[in-house]
């Protein structure tokens, strides 16, 4: 089983989105997929409850709210035929907390939102994450995406440079579009809107499936964004 953590302390990047994004790709994709929903707010479990019984199954964990009669390891249970376990982390979560969910997982995916301030947070959260989280010395692999961006977007220049001086891979752009919140409304994922209409997210997401793969491979410039400058990491 692979668990991937969609992780950042700064609220309002699109951890969800993500989160959720990745769940409906493998489930669509015949893989036996898990959510895991930290967030207080419950988003992604918000986003299960209205998917159809048609669709691929997901099996989703509140890992939020404790039940009466169930101890925390038994509520926290994944499914033994599990192949993909998504966690979609809460805000703010440091220290111990930090430590707990980072030592758990074999990929962490920041995402971060294309404002000034998202992006000075988000570089200070990826010391805490390296430093207090120790990720890099477990082995664990990170990568960032730019998220809920917009076409007329500001550059990442700040944020490049931290992440190249760390050799932390940038790995895509994923793109502010109505497809997802579309999507969302139905508790579905890009992937499983027609193809011919999601074309441009698609491509997108092309980078994050591959790095995904192997993130030990170096990532790849999209030319669709040359402004963005992606780095390439290893």
């Amino acid at each position: 089983m692979q668990t991937i953590l969609i992780l950042n302390s700064k609220g309002g990047c699109g951890k969800t989105t993500l989160a959720t994004n990745l769940a409906s790709l493998y489930a669509t994709g015949g893989i036996e997929t898990a959510l895991m929903d930290h967030d207080p707010q419950e988003s992604s479990l918000q986003w299960y409850s209205l998917r159809s019984e048609e669709r691929a199954p997901i099996h989703v964990i509140n890992a939020n709210r404790t039940k009466s009669g169930l101890t925390r390891s038994w509520q926290l249970a994944v499914p033994p035929t599990t192949k993909r376990l998504i966690i979609d982390a809460p805000a703010g979560v440091k220290g111990a907390a930090l430590q707990d969910l980072v030592r758990k997982t074999d990929v962490v995916i920041i995402p971060v939102a294309p404002s000034p301030i998202d992006i000075h947070a988000t570089s200070g959260f990826i010391k805490d994450l390296l430093l207090v989280g120790k990720a890099r010395s477990m082995g664990i692999q990170i990568g960032v995406v730019a998220n809920r961006v917009r076409l007329n977007s500001p550059h990442y220049e700040p944020l490049h440079r931290f992440l190249n001086a760390l050799k932390i891979p940038f790995i895509t752009t994923l793109t502010d579009t109505e497809n997802y919140i579309k999507a969302a409304e139905e508790g579905m994922g890009i992937h499983e809107l027609p193809e011919e209409d999601s074309v441009f997210e698609r491509e997108q997401w092309l980078p994050l499936i591959r790095w995904l793969d192997c993130p030990e491979a170096p990532t790849q410039v999209i030319p669709e964004f040359p402004k963005l400058s992606l780095v390439s990491g290893g």
